[in-house]
């Protein structure tokens, strides 16, 4: 039965994965379950960081054109390398900025009220900083947020329809931000299908792909999304505070970006120090700054990883993983008060679990005193991700009695129900 130890170890054994996890610096200590927040570090992350410190060793200023990984095309080289993980063509990507320094540059770009086409469609689940930046675009504008930011509210607190963000493409709309994956519930919104309807009104749409990007395919080309972004430290393992990325699809090519930068030159003309700026003709066109290469030199170790197990194989094994946890917890924890809140259904749920419980934050903290490290969401959610690059099944099945063992024995109750300074 799936309930006993022997299975777990059975279903490790045949895994195609396995070999990865020594690839990783993984605490027999600690069951790491917060991936999907920071990813571990890789042993190739880490020697491709120091490979960049010796190109700055031995080449000095020279390291820009010389050497294994000339920095001046580091940044569409990693783009090139997460192509594949998003379905686009590799000169749609480019690894640079941060996840809301690239969503203003983005806005900043397909933002352009005209007419009675003057608002922002967003919903009411998304991580609080895309709605900050969003916000802020519109004040730059003069535009009150309140009226020109639309939000597709949730029947649940957990889950959005996709015929409530559909209904929501009013002719007023003219820039649509949503998530791919919601970061508590790990919602797979049907990006597809909202590219499609977007499409069919005359409605930019663009997808942060924080949540998903290294835990699910995507087909952002196919689809025709008009530009995504996301950070590169959880799912990609790229290291605390790693470069962002940024797809641009093709079609929006040849245009002047919104905020414009010293990297936002096509490379032939970069260095003629002219004062009007002739962007590149690929998605590098929307950088802004110099590259920040010891915090993206993380990625060409990890997305090497990426490159060679394949994002399909990756998702396989990361669906058993969340699926065995959800029958585990149905099995042990039910009676303890557990409400499994994310998708059961494999073609919406992410790469995580979301557990809601009244006593979340001093439940995560009595996990982590027992060796098991979780993800408190304010105020009641605790989000576990079993990764399948570095986790097990054995990992599974500990966790999960390990709880039960929290829970049964109330050992939570020496904590307090209040979350830290970073939950």
């Amino acid at each position: 039965m799936h309930t006993q130890f022997s299975y777990a170890q059975e279903m490790d054994q045949s895994d195609v994965l396995r070999e990865y996890r020594n690839e990783f610096y993984v605490s027999e200590k600690k069951i790491y379950f917060d991936g999907n927040s920071l990813g571990l570090l890789s042993k190739r992350a880490e020697l491709a960081t120091g490979k960049i410190l010796e190109m700055w060793k031995e080449y000095a200023i020279d390291g820009w054109t010389e050497g294994e990984h000339p920095w001046f095309y580091l940044s569409e080289k990693l783009g090139e390398m997460s192509s594949k993980l998003i379905g686009a063509k590799p000169n749609e990507v480019v690894i640079t900025g941060s996840t809301t320094t690239n969503l203003h540059q983005l806005v900043a770009s397909f933002y352009k009220p005209e007419g009675n086409k003057t608002k922002i469609l967003a919903d009411e689940l998304n991580f609080p900083s895309d709605i900050y930046a969003l916000n802020s675009q519109l004040n730059l504008r003069g535009l009150y947020p309140d009226k020109y930011l639309v939000q597709v509210k949730s029947k649940n607190g957990d889950t959005l329809e996709t015929e409530d963000i559909i209904s929501c493409m009013t002719e007023d709309i003219a820039l649509i931000v949503l998530p791919g994956v919601l970061y508590r519930s790990g919602q797979i919104l049907d990006m597809k299908t909202l590219t499609e309807e977007a499409r069919k009104r005359n409605i930019i749409i663009g997808f942060d792909l924080c949540h998903s990007i290294g835990a699910i395919p995507h087909q952002l080309s196919e689809w025709g999304v008009d530009f995504a972004f996301w950070c590169t430290y959880k799912h990609l393992n790229g290291g605390p505070g790693s470069v962002g990325g940024l797809y641009v699809n093709e079609k929006h090519f040849g245009h002047q970006p919104g905020l414009a930068g010293w990297f936002s030159s096509a490379k032939d003309k970069q260095f003629d120090m002219e004062h009007t700026l002739i962007p590149a003709v690929n998605a590098g066109a929307y950088q802004i700054g110099t590259p920040h290469l010891l915090s993206a030199a993380p990625l060409l170790g990890s997305l090497e990883m990426f490159e060679e197990a394949g994002i399909d194989k990756i998702r396989e094994k990361s669906l058993r993983l969340t699926d065995y946890l959800m029958k585990l917890i149905d099995a042990e924890l039910v009676e303890y008060g557990f409400t499994i809140a994310n998708p059961r259904n494999d073609l919406t749920r992410g790469g995580h679990i979301f557990l809601k419980h009244p006593e979340a934050a001093r439940i995560c903290k009595a996990l982590k005193s027992e060796g098991v490290v979780p993800d408190f969401r304010n105020p009641n959610g605790i989000r576990l991700a079993p990764v399948a690059l570095y986790n097990t099944f054995a990992e599974v099945w500990h966790v999960v009695q390990i709880l039960k063992i929290v829970m049964a024995e109330e050992r939570y109750k020496k904590y307090e129900n209040k979350r830290g300074v970073i939950a």
